[in-house]
């Protein structure tokens, strides 16, 4: 009978042993957000003034591709009188699970609408926080005004003011 207690006690223990082992030796599960990828070549659908006017193309078009690492941005628009703006930007950006960092090689504005002419920015560089949900990055482009969002196949930017654009990815 003592013989059958202890090897129930004993069986007992290591079954405890193993179980709590097993218990203890669980790794954590954890929740990574993944920072979402903006890659793609994204086409301007159309462009949202404050007053609530809508700007469709011919009058306004754009096209940006970026790459894992390459921004490539043109933009042109053309006002009721006839002026123009214009907007292409060359760029490499590095994008992490907290910032966007973009290094403008070579960018050309060209704003007739404005009264501003001709500008150029080369070779500088800037760093901005993200904000991501795993589905939905948001962030504001260090160089211009607008915030963008970028989810699913869509993305959006908005300048408080001044207009809110809608892109969606064709590649």
């Amino acid at each position: 009978m003592k013989t059958k207690a202890l090897l129930v006690s004993v069986l007992m223990v290591t079954a405890l042993s193993f179980l709590s082992f097993k218990f203890v030796s669980q790794p954590k599960e954890t929740h990574l957000l993944k920072t979402p990828s903006i890659e793609g070549t994204y086409r301007l659908l159309w462009r949202k003034l404050p007053d609530g006017t809508t700007v469709k193309p011919p009058m306004i078009m754009g096209i940006q591709t970026l790459t894992k690492d390459i921004r490539n941005f043109n933009i042109i628009s053309v006002d009721k009188n006839g002026k123009h703006y214009s907007y292409s930007v060359y760029s490499t950006y590095k994008l992490t699970d907290k910032d966007y960092t973009e290094t403008i090689h070579f960018a050309v504005m060209n704003d007739e609408i404005g009264g501003k002419g001709v500008s150029y920015i080369t070779d500088q560089t800037k760093t901005v926080p993200i904000h991501s949900d795993g589905k939905k990055l948001e962030f504001k482009f260090p160089f211009d005004p607008p915030n963008v969002t970028f989810e699913g196949n869509k993305m959006t930017a908005t300048a408080e003011g001044m207009f809110t654009d809608y892109w969606e990815k064709v590649k």
